[in-house]
């Protein structure tokens, strides 16, 4: 966790699984199935298994109502590889700044970077538009391709915690 803000690493470096991957190497517009397994240290055919299954993700499509279900899950949280995790969704208090203008009182959407800096600590899923990556201990963490662009307005934030072991050993 000595990431300094605003560090930088490829998702295909942290996934495990990746590269040998049959499924990812025939896949596109998997950006949440990406950021699923860089959250959560699990492998990416686990991951796409969990967001087809649980987000209805269709192959080379996009994941859509992402914080629909996100939301439905924070109840309940979710299990990948064995291991078990919860979901905050983030209120919408955590993902804008206050500003004054002229006079009044308005809220604006933070930006990557912004959020960043708010939050050098913790696994979080973030949403802008039409693209999610991970913040993890103040590393992105997202796809080649898609330059740290720190302007970018964050939509939606998914704080994911957990990492127990879920099927543990019983004695009886």
């Amino acid at each position: 966790m000595n990431n300094k803000v605003l560090d930088y690493n490829y998702a295909s470096n942290e996934i495990k699984g990746y590269s040998n991957s049959t499924i990812a190497k025939n896949e596109k517009n998997d950006c949440f199935v990406r950021a699923v397994a860089a959250a959560t240290g699990s492998n990416y055919d686990s991951a796409h298994n969990f967001v087809e299954k649980e987000f209805d993700r269709k192959e080379g499509k996009g994941t859509k109502f992402m914080a629909l279900t996100m939301e439905k899950l924070e109840k309940s949280g979710f299990s990948i590889d064995n291991k078990d995790f919860k979901i905050k969704v983030l209120p919408e208090g955590r993902i804008t700044n206050q500003y004054k203008l002229y006079g009044e009182v308005v809220n604006r959407k933070k930006t990557v970077k912004s959020f960043m800096k708010d939050n050098p600590e913790g696994t979080f899923i973030v949403g802008v538009s039409k693209h999610a990556f991970v913040v993890k201990d103040g590393m992105l963490i997202d796809n080649r391709g898609e330059e740290f662009r720190p302007t970018r307005k964050v939509d939606s934030v998914f704080q994911i915690s957990g990492n127990q072991m879920s099927n543990q050993l019983r004695l009886f």
